[in-house]
């Protein structure tokens, strides 16, 4: 059976999270190991022990999300679970390409704590945000984000699953996009837990901070089909990798189109490796025929493995 890895992105992340994995297979543990030593600290107790308010930094969250996919990933492929496409949402997207041979871990784990360096400094704390509107398609959102743009700078970039679309933009703004997103029939805004309005405009200035670091980066083309959520299609050079990195930061994450765009080739089969299980959540709403598991500890790992089995 044909097998897609779908990575999580920044929001998943939890105390605790990795130690299980850490504690019963060597991968896991030398993969935190090398974190730890690519970054210069202990990486690994931030994620087991906290503390939360740390882990919640955005320069910190990253890279930690990053190696608790790849500690989870590597486990995965000792136990003979092999990808034949992969997708991340947004950070979950350099955990796919390190899947795909095209970014070593250890370079990896060191560009996310900057791109979450660059994407924090970009827009001043407490000035932009992001939200999640629940119930409205994605063209209601859009006309709702052009009829509060007069209060400044708001989008849609998190376009997940029918019915949930992010928004993200100055604080004024959202507050003026959520008031006619209610007007237009939306159940719920709900404001998310982090400290700048990620994939929206406000944050080329970190794109192109990025960019010169990622010109410094070895790169190879991927081993198998990478989706890159800028375009929602499939990246086949390492040149393309590096230039969607960039244009990612600042631009919408398209993840119904790319789900989508894995089924359309066929695979009804999806593991979600990293921590949480917020993939799976979004799929089950975009096609409830598909099957998806999580991988994030021991025995959501073996129960993967038994499913694998008994689909063949």
């Amino acid at each position: 059976m044909k097998v897609a890895f779908i990575f999580p992105g920044q929001g998943s992340q939890y105390v605790g999270m990795g130690r299980q994995m850490y504690e019963h297979f060597p991968a896991a543990r030398r993969t935190f190991e090398e974190a730890d030593a690519s970054l210069g600290f202990t990486l690994s107790r931030l994620c087991f022990e906290g503390p939360a308010e740390e882990l919640q930094h955005t320069v910190n969250a990253q890279p930690a999300i990053l190696t608790v996919s790849v500690a989870c990933l590597r486990v995965l492929l000792e136990k003979g679970v092999e990808p034949s496409v992969a997708a991340g949402h947004s950070l979950g997207e350099y955990s796919a390409l390190v899947a795909a041979g095209t970014i070593t871990f250890a370079d990896a784990v060191k560009i996310v704590r900057k791109r979450g360096q660059f994407m924090q400094e970009a827009v001043p704390l407490g000035t932009g945000g992001m939200m999640a509107v629940l119930g409205l398609d994605l063209p209601s959102v859009e006309e709702v984000c052009r009829r509060a743009s007069g209060a400044g700078v708001v989008e849609a970039v998190n376009l997940n699953c029918p019915g949930q679309v992010v928004i993200a933009g100055e604080m004024r703004a959202l507050e003026r996009a959520c008031a006619l997103a209610m007007e237009a029939g939306a159940r719920r805004c709900i404001p998310l837990a982090v400290s700048a309005p990620f994939h929206s405009s406000l944050m080329r200035p970190a794109g192109e901070r990025l960019r010169r670091e990622l010109e410094r980066v070895p790169m190879a083309d991927p081993r198998f089909p990478v989706v890159a959520n800028v375009t929602a299609d499939y990246v086949t050079s390492s040149g393309e990798v590096k230039e969607l990195l960039v244009r990612q930061v600042y631009s919408p994450v398209r993840w119904e189109e790319s789900m989508r765009r894995i089924m359309a080739g066929g695979i009804q089969a999806f593991v979600e490796v990293g921590p949480g299980t917020v993939l799976c959540g979004l799929l089950r709403k975009i096609n409830r025929q598909v099957q998806c598991w999580s991988v994030q500890d021991p025995d959501s790992l073996e129960k993967v493995l038994a499913c694998l089995g008994e689909v063949g």
